[in-house]
């Protein structure tokens, strides 16, 4: 498998018959149609699985629902909230809510909750279990929250990283917000993470360009179990 990383919560993963990307918000070049999804991935022979965790616009950029002028074999996977915010027709696609699940011959995908708008997706891909949260995190901002503000968004959280610990508590890669704009304490979310759900690699989301921050969080995930992805630009690949 290859990984890219687009930009903010976006990677595409690509096998050798498909790829998946997830909550597309703008391409990883110098403008809207240039970058590694415009310049290769559109391009890419096999199906294309399209999947949008929540509407929000950095999430969920309607372009995409264009990009079936250009490829055929492309599958719209959307959080249901897309469709009743009105950001998408029926017809564009599978619509899925927490508990849904989707199957082919390819992928199977089963969504999950959130704490924010939406859900988060798991899925199997070529016998490997890939999560992308979404925007499921732990959103304390404990520098401006108050202590039962905190401890409520952290309850929220908690439970539903159990409901996906039920599931499956060993995942080949989870893409997983690591968002400083959260304050002092901004990798709770992704420590507790990988200390409840052993994790072989963790694909930072939600960060812009702080590179530095996230690679901070290196230690604790080595400590683990959990390989970061070492992060430095945009369009960014990996193999595993």
């Amino acid at each position: 498998m290859k990984l890219t990383y687009i930009y903010h919560s976006c990677y595409v993963i690509e096998t050798d018959s498909f790829a998946v990307i997830f909550d597309y918000y703008k391409d990883s070049g110098t403008s809207s149609v240039k970058g590694y999804v415009h310049d290769e991935l559109l391009h890419i022979p096999g199906p294309l699985y399209v999947l949008a965790s929540h509407f929000h616009p950095d999430h969920f950029n309607r372009d995409v629902l264009t990009w079936k002028q250009q490829k055929e074999d492309i599958i719209y996977l959307l959080s249901t909230d897309i469709l009743h915010e009105g950001k998408a027709r029926i017809q564009d696609g599978v619509f899925l809510k927490k508990g849904d699940e989707y199957e082919d011959k390819h992928i199977h995908v089963k969504t999950f909750g959130s704490t924010d708008v939406g859900g988060s997706f798991l899925l199997e891909i070529d016998g490997k279990q890939v999560f992308h949260a979404g925007d499921l995190n732990n959103w304390h901002w404990m520098d401006e929250s108050t202590p039962e503000e905190v401890e409520e968004a952290g309850n929220a959280y908690l439970e539903e990283l159990e409901l996906l610990a039920k599931t499956t508590d060993k995942l080949d890669l989870a893409m997983f917000p690591v968002d400083p704009r959260l304050g002092s304490n901004y990798m709770l979310g992704s420590e507790q993470f990988v200390s409840r759900i052993q994790t072989k690699i963790l694909a930072p989301m939600h960060f812009g360009e702080a590179y530095d921050k996230v690679a901070a969080f290196t230690p604790f995930a080595k400590a683990h179990g959990a390989y970061l992805l070492p992060l430095s630009h945009k369009g960014q690949s990996f193999n595993y």
